[in-house]
């Protein structure tokens, strides 16, 4: 038994399913769930129908939880495979942010000096003042 070639994508492909194949979102419910907020504009139009259709060279804007993205679709997906083919499905367009946003390591630690003082700075204080620690 010879398998026969399996025949080529559509050429459009609905983006819930797209998006779920290219590994923007995580499952396709959220995929919908995500169009249907209005998170997800094509060639620049929100669109609110997680059914549309997208085709090679569509232009995808995604406002995701943590950043917003921009791609151009390359190829429809046929299945949800590995990162290294779902990232030959789309081009990032995403530009470079002005302001880089801060990773979680960078907004837990602080600059010496500012919000509460640790216990060692405190101590430091104390011995500035006079009278505490019944010291007169």
């Amino acid at each position: 038994m010879e398998k026969q070639p399996t025949s080529p994508p559509a050429a459009r492909q609905r983006l819930d399913k797209w998006l779920f194949f290219a590994r923007l979102i995580k499952s396709r419910s959220l995929a919908q769930k995500a169009i249907e907020a209005g998170h997800v504009a094509v060639n620049g139009t929100r669109e609110i129908q997680s059914s549309a259709q997208v085709k090679a060279g569509d232009t995808l804007e995604l406002s995701l939880e943590r950043r917003d993205l921009v791609v151009r679709v390359l190829l429809p997906g046929t299945r949800r495979g590995p990162y290294e083919e779902a990232r030959l499905l789309y081009e990032d367009l995403t530009p470079l942010a002005a302001s880089p946003k801060r990773t979680p390591f960078e907004q837990a630690t602080r600059e010496r000096g500012a919000g509460r003082p640790t216990k060692r700075e405190r101590r430091e204080t104390d011995r500035l003042k006079p009278g505490v620690d019944g010291e007169d």
